[in-house]
């Protein structure tokens, strides 16, 4: 977590020497975008750090969102995609990595609905399927617990993490009948 200085230090560029505000703002901002997506509300933090007035951060944050550099419907869309396909996030996590950086709850209720039960339990099923096999050396309710545990971090209910654990087992114990 960031933290806050007590009395912000005039807005300044790399010589040191006194710029105008909305440059500073400008250049923040655009380097910040440069290295990734970011949400207006990460990016008006990174500017009330650095002491740039509220004016210059209203100003330079309308004119990138006027133009679509700042899109935080995009961005949120983006995320979720993302975090689903390379993590297998469910949406109670989603939407907390969401409101952290600033979406809106409404936004972040939209983006999240494209999201349902079928698709969560087969995110849960590809993420047991994948650790399943480092757990062979243990016993049923080590990786039952270990199973689930990781489920349930990644944002799954219980229900469903218990559910696709026991699946997942049982097709493990069939699947080493078999060989």
């Amino acid at each position: 977590m960031r933290g806050r200085r007590s009395a912000p230090e005039p807005p300044h560029d790399r010589d040191g020497a006194d710029a105008d505000p909305v440059d500073v703002a400008r250049t923040v901002v655009l380097r910040r975008l440069a290295a990734a997506p970011r949400t207006r509300h990460e990016l008006a933090a990174d500017l009330v750090d650095r002491g740039v007035p509220q004016y210059a951060i209203d100003l330079v944050l309308d004119r990138f969102t006027e133009v679509g550099l700042i899109d935080d419907v995009a961005f949120a869309r983006m995320w979720v995609d993302s975090r689903v396909r390379t993590r297998g996030s469910a949406p109670r996590v989603l939407r907390q990595e969401l409101r952290r950086r600033g979406i809106d709850a409404d936004l972040i209720d939209e983006v999240l609905a494209d999201i349902d039960t079928a698709q969560q339990r087969d995110m849960a099923y590809r993420i047991a399927v994948s650790k399943v096999r480092s757990l062979e050396r243990f016993d049923t309710a080590v990786k039952v617990r270990r199973l689930a545990g990781l489920l349930m971090r990644r944002g799954h209910s219980p229900n469903v993490a218990f559910d696709v654990v026991k699946t997942v087992l049982s097709e493990q114990h069939v699947s080493s009948l078999e060989a």
